[in-house]
């Protein structure tokens, strides 16, 4: 990857999570990155292009992440939720990427609205393919409910309620 096309994605990754993807031209990722437009529009054709670009990254940096996640079954749940609870409550912390897109992007059959579908049916597969290891029961109805809490993680540290986080994980890993 150029330094340059590396230089935009980083810093849209930067003001697009602190700032929101609508709020956030193109003209000031260029601003703040340094490069001309014409750098710009040879790496990315379009501002939507940039969007997916954004979240192929953190999908895949969040892919790598969880794949590092040792142990086995439960327990690696339970390290994978509490990582999640501690990022969540932690300074800086505005929201899931993906969930902040999807809440942007209301149309189901946007580019953007689909990565983040792949995303979030990734880590419920996760999830899955670790219980179904750990011989657990009743495997979907568990990757379902341990996606919600994800996702309730996510909004819930993201409002700074860190009650609602450990209570959140207490209870799902209870019901493991």
């Amino acid at each position: 990857m150029s330094s340059a096309r590396t230089r935009v994605l980083e810093t849209a990754t930067l003001l697009f999570y602190l700032e929101g993807i609508h709020t956030v031209g193109v003209d000031r990722v260029i601003a703040d990155a340094g490069v001309a437009k014409a750098t710009f529009y040879h790496h990315f054709k379009s501002k939507e292009e940039l969007v997916v670009a954004y979240l192929a990254t953190e999908y895949e940096r969040q892919r790598e992440l969880f794949a590092a996640v040792p142990g086995a079954g439960v327990e690696r749940i339970e390290t994978i939720l509490a990582k999640l609870a501690e990022v969540s409550v932690g300074p800086g912390f505005r929201g899931c990427p993906f969930l902040n897109a999807a809440a942007e992007f209301a149309d189901p059959s946007h580019p953007v609205r689909h990565l983040v579908d792949d995303y979030r049916a990734w880590y419920r597969s996760l999830m899955r393919d670790i219980l179904v290891a750990a011989g657990r029961s009743d495997v979907d109805r568990k990757a379902d409910l341990l996606l919600l809490v994800r996702d309730g993680i996510a909004v819930a540290g993201g409002l700074g309620d860190k009650a609602a986080v450990e209570a959140g994980v207490r209870t799902a890993l209870a019901g493991l």
